[in-house]
């Protein structure tokens, strides 16, 4: 047999083997990719579990709403108004530019800057911010707990962490979530109504009727709905984050970019299943 055609033959055994290993590489990192989701979707389900328990003393879990509300959804209120005013200013002026044809009337910048901003941006765009600031604030909160033994002296203690920690910030900012959504769509129209009037690319009464043309309250609604989804997403995933550090400080600050991460994929995932479900 020529030698030519051994070499040949073990070059195409060589480029088989290489051609298999690659798919059995890419085979085993989606496999161990698949198996860190279904590890956390069921370490997740358990935590749930731990969290909805009953409160012990329930004088002391209604304080802490009251304080989480505060925290989390008060002091929240300034950068859900700056980001509506600009929001609404942005989403009017750019409708207006892209509208030039005569046929088209002015009264329709306000009607497409009120369904942007009721459908998507006052709920998606919103929870999306509030994922950064609420979502990395529980995480590191918590996380430091774990990591300073606090949450491990609760337990010896007799106390369920998961519960007394985390029950009062998931209900509180569920509680104050749909408050900043519906604040965040009265200040974008307000700042797009301004946005349309200062720049004289709106006149305020065309802009005033388009926000009223064909008004339908189900779109309130259907934000509100995402709204509460979204603010239950944000808080869970985020204290499940910082619940499970192992660590130091470092690890804290690992964990609230991984809880920022999950909550932002998480969001627009239900955004896209809310959507089909409530207008499809």
């Amino acid at each position: 047999m020529p030698k030519s055609y051994l070499y040949l033959s073990f070059l195409k055994l060589l480029l088989i083997q290489d051609y298999y290993y690659f798919y059995l590489t890419k085979l085993r990192t989606i496999f161990d990719i698949a198996m860190r989701i279904f590890y956390h979707l069921g370490r997740y389900t358990l935590f749930l579990k731990k969290v909805f328990g009953k409160p012990e003393k329930h004088a002391i879990f209604i304080k802490q709403i009251v304080r989480e509300i505060d925290k989390l959804g008060i002091d929240s209120l300034g950068i859900v108004v700056i980001i509506s005013v600009f929001m609404g200013a942005v989403i009017t002026l750019q409708t207006a530019y892209n509208i030039d044809m005569p046929i088209i009337p002015k009264y329709t910048v306000g009607l497409a800057a009120r369904d942007s901003i009721l459908l998507e941006f006052s709920s998606t765009i919103v929870s999306l911010i509030l994922a950064g600031k609420v979502g990395s604030n529980i995480a590191s909160e918590i996380g430091t707990m774990r990591v300073t033994e606090q949450i491990d002296a609760l337990e010896i203690m007799g106390v369920n962490p998961a519960n007394y920690l985390v029950l009062p910030k998931v209900v509180a900012f569920v509680f104050i979530i749909p408050f900043l959504v519906i604040i965040s769509m009265g200040v974008g129209i307000t700042g797009g109504f301004l946005a349309g009037s200062l720049t004289g690319e709106v006149p305020a009464p065309e802009f005033i009727y388009g926000v009223q043309y064909a008004f339908q309250p189900f779109y309130v609604i259907y934000a509100l709905i995402k709204a509460v989804v979204f603010g239950f997403i944000i808080a869970t995933i985020s204290a499940y984050w910082g619940y499970y550090v192992q660590g130091g400080a470092l690890e804290v600050g690992r964990a609230s970019t991984k809880a920022v991460v999950a909550s932002s994929i998480q969001i627009l995932l239900f955004n896209l299943i809310l959507t089909q479900l409530l207008l499809a």
